[in-house]
C-alpha cells in the first residue's frame, strides 16, 4: 500500500517575519502593484458569489443571556477573509483577525492578525504566520502605490490625518515614491500621537510639525494621506484643499459634498465597490450598511445620480494595466479610496514566505507524518 505523504508547514513568529523583510516598505509597495495589476486582469478571487466579499465577520450583539458570550463593544470583531491570488503567487489563503478597542488597556495592539497560506490543490498549509506587520505593511504600501500614478511631480507637503500605526505605515510607503516631500504636517485628536509621526519624519529627513487645527493642517497639503479612527471620522471641507492636491484615503471620511462632486475620484478596485453596494442592498437597510463602510458617501451619491455608476469609474489597477497614467493636469484634485483586500495580504505573505524559505527563517511544523484514515 502507497504511504501517505507527510504534510508540513512553516511557522513565522513576528520577529521571524522582520527578519524575512515585513518592513521593507518599498518592496511591499511593488509586490501591491503587482496585486493592483492582477486585480484588474481578474485574476484573483475573493469570498462569496461575486468573488469581491471583502470577508465573513462574527457580529456580536449588545446583550445576550449567556454569561461567556462576547458583546458588542468600540471596533470588536472577528473576521475571515479568504482568497485566491494568481499571477506568480498562484496561492490561496485566508487573513484572519480579532479586533478589541479594549486591547490597548490590555497592553495588546487593538487588532491581533494571523495569516494562513494554502496550497490551491490540496488545501494543505504551506504557512502561519503572525500577520500584524503584514497588515499595516501592505495598507500602507496600497496609497503608497497610489502616490507613485496619483501624487503630481514636484509635491513637497504631506499632511498626515490620523496618526497612529496605520497612518504612520502609509507615510512610510509614500515617502518612498515621494522623494519630492520636504515637510510633514501632522493632525491627531491626540498631541502624543501626532508627535510620533512627526518625530518619524524628522528621523526621515523631514522637517515636520504637528497641527492641531485640522484645515490649518491640510490648506498647503500637495498629498494628504487619512487613516483616521472610525469612532470619529473625519469632517472636513474640499475648499480647504489646494489645487492638484492628491488625497489618499484608508479609513472614514466626512468631507461635504463638494469634496467627492468636484474631484477625480480613484477606486483601488471596483468590484469590491460593487460588492459592498450588492451587500447593502442584500442587508435590508442599505442606509445603515452604507454609514459602516468607507465608501458609504459616495454610494449614496451615485445611487441618486450625482455621481457616475461604479462600471463607469476608474480604478487603479486600470490606471496601471493601461499605462495612460491617472493624473491628467497638475490643477485636478483627485481622491483614492482604498476600502482594503485580502489578496493584497496574501500577496506580501507570500513574498514574505518565500523570502523566509531562501533565508531559512522560521520553524517548520508537522500537520501529520502520515494522514489516519479510519
Amino acid at each position: 500500500m502507497e504511504k501517505k505523504p507527510k504534510t508540513e508547514f512553516l511557522y513565522l513568529s513576528e520577529p521571524d517575519m522582520i527578519a524575512a523583510g515585513v518592513l521593507d516598505a518599498h518592496e511591499c509597495v511593488n509586490v501591491c502593484e503587482e496585486v493592483f495589476s492582477l486585480l484588474n486582469a481578474g485574476d484573483y478571487l475573493m469570498g462569496g458569489p461575486n468573488h469581491n466579499s471583502h470577508g465573513l465577520g462574527i457580529v456580536f450583539p449588545k446583550e445576550t443571556k449567556f454569561p461567556n458570550m462576547p458583546v458588542s463593544g468600540p471596533d470588536r470583531r472577528f473576521v475571515a477573509m479568504p482568497g485566491y491570488l494568481g499571477g506568480r503567487f498562484d496561492v490561496c489563503g485566508v487573513k484572519w483577525y480579532g479586533s478589541n478597542q479594549a486591547n490597548i488597556q490590555k497592553g495588546l495592539p487593538r487588532s491581533v492578525l494571523t495569516v494562513l497560506l494554502n496550497n490551491k490543490d490540496t488545501g494543505e498549509p504551506l504557512c502561519l504566520m503572525s500577520a500584524n506587520l503584514v497588515s499595516s505593511a501592505r495598507t500602507g504600501a496600497v496609497p503608497g502605490v497610489a502616490a507613485r500614478y496619483l501624487v503630481r511631480k514636484g509635491s513637497k507637503t504631506l499632511a498626515v490625518l490620523g496618526c497612529g500605526p496605520i497612518n504612520k505605515a502609509c507615510v512610510k510607503a509614500i515617502l518612498t515614491q515621494i522623494d519630492t516631500i520636504e515637510h510633514v504636517v501632522c493632525y491627531d485628536l491626540f498631541e502624543k500621537a501626532a508627535q510620533s509621526v512627526a518625530d518619524f519624519a524628522v528621523a526621515h529627513g523631514k522637517t515636520a510639525t504637528v497641527e492641531p487645527d485640522l484645515e490649518k493642517a491640510v490648506r498647503d497639503a500637495d498629498v494628504v494621506t487619512i487613516a483616521a479612527s472610525r469612532i470619529k471620522p473625519l469632517v472636513f471641507k474640499d475648499e480647504w484643499l489646494k489645487e492638484g492636491c492628491t488625497v489618499l484615503t484608508s479609513g472614514p471620511i466626512h468631507p461635504d459634498e463638494d469634496f467627492w462632486l468636484k474631484n477625480k475620484i480613484v477606486y483601488d478596485n471596483i468590484g469590491l465597490h460593487e460588492a459592498y453596494v450588492e451587500e447593502a442592498v442584500a442587508s435590508g437597510d442599505k442606509d445603515e450598511y452604507y454609514s459602516g463602510v468607507i465608501g458609504g458617501p459616495i454610494y449614496r451619491l451615485i445611487d441618486s445620480g450625482r455621481l457616475p455608476a461604479l462600471q463607469d469609474s476608474i480604478d487603479l489597477g486600470g490606471i496601471i494595466n493601461s499605462g495612460t497614467g491617472g493624473r491628467t493636469n497638475d490643477t485636478e484634485k483627485i481622491t483614492f479610496v482604498a476600502c482594503g483586500m485580502s489578496v493584497f495580504d496574501l500577496g506580501w505573505a507570500y513574498q514574505l514566505y518565500q523570502n523566509a524559505l531562501s533565508k531559512n527563517i522560521g520553524t517548520q511544523l508537522a500537520l501529520w507524518d502520515e494522514p489516519y484514515v479510519e
